[in-house]
């Protein structure tokens, strides 16, 4: 009987890591499917921990996949600080509308993050809010943007990054709150993906420095080792095949089925959650 509890809960965990990975790249909030899951499963959630944990395997996922971006814009950036040279320049700009954009989403999450998780993390809220969210992706659903990496500005990286800090609330999905503001202030689908994405890194990484250290020092973390551990490498995995798919979706311009799931997922979850 012992074998099939502990079977189960392995189950669990690694459908948790599997619901993080496949939906963290795409919008449709990865944090409200998780609290949705959870109440299905019935997992009592302590604080934001094992999202945050989880969260980690989806940044070393994306990590990978844009990692030449990564080192072009570290490379450039540097180059541009040190000899001013002018074919750097738009790389090492592309890096202060990074900072810019991050901005916001650090000063409300390092303020209000836990309480706002905590306050509403509720069934009913997630809810409401994949219906916001179904909405306001089919705002963009035909938008076609002409702005490339060099076109941006600062008031375009501030829009996108408020647009992230409303993402704080569960249910409201951050990559899909980050390319609609992207879209909508006119950047290439290609473009507002990457800066969606790359802008992505520095908030996981920042939370990940701080609450990862402490979760897996917990009591709680060392009980419970194998399913964390599988439920991690479940997210990393299938966080890197679901940004792959996303990006040809992201190319074909079929962003309104995200809409259509929110809505229905929405509404199931407001009438039988």
């Amino acid at each position: 009987m012992e074998f099939v509890s502990e079977l189960w809960t392995i189950i669990q965990y690694f459908i948790l890591g599997l619901v993080q990975g496949v939906t963290e790249p795409i919008p449709i909030s990865s944090s409200g499917h998780l609290i949705i899951f959870r109440e299905l499963f019935g997992i009592e959630a302590s604080g934001l921990s094992f999202e945050i944990f989880v969260n980690f395997a989806s940044l070393l996922a994306v990590f990978i996949i844009y990692w030449n971006d990564i080192i072009r814009l570290i490379k450039n950036g540097i180059i541009y600080l040190i000899k001013q040279d002018p074919e750097a320049k738009s790389d090492f700009q592309f890096i202060i509308y990074l900072i810019v954009a991050t901005i916001p989403v650090g000063i409300i999450g390092l303020l209000f993050g836990d309480a706002i998780g905590e306050a509403l993390s509720g069934t009913n809220v997630v809810g409401v809010t994949l219906l916001i969210t179904a909405a306001a992706v089919w705002m963009i659903r035909n938008l076609r943007g002409r702005k490339n990496d060099r076109d941006l500005t600062l008031k375009d990286a501030l829009i996108v990054g408020l647009t992230q800090a409303v993402a704080v609330t569960p249910g409201i999905s951050r990559s899909g709150s980050t390319i609609v503001a992207s879209m909508l202030v006119g950047m290439r689908q290609e473009t507002a993906l990457r800066f969606s994405f790359l802008l992505y890194i520095p908030v996981s990484l920042g939370t990940t420095i701080i609450e990862v250290p402490k979760l897996v020092s917990s009591p709680e973390f060392q009980s419970m080792l194998i399913p964390n551990i599988i439920a991690f490498i479940t997210a990393f995995i299938a966080t890197y095949f679901a940004l792959k798919w996303f990006m040809n979706i992201m190319a074909k311009g079929n962003l309104k089925y995200f809409s259509y799931y929110c809505v229905v997922v929405g509404l199931l979850v407001i009438f039988f959650l």
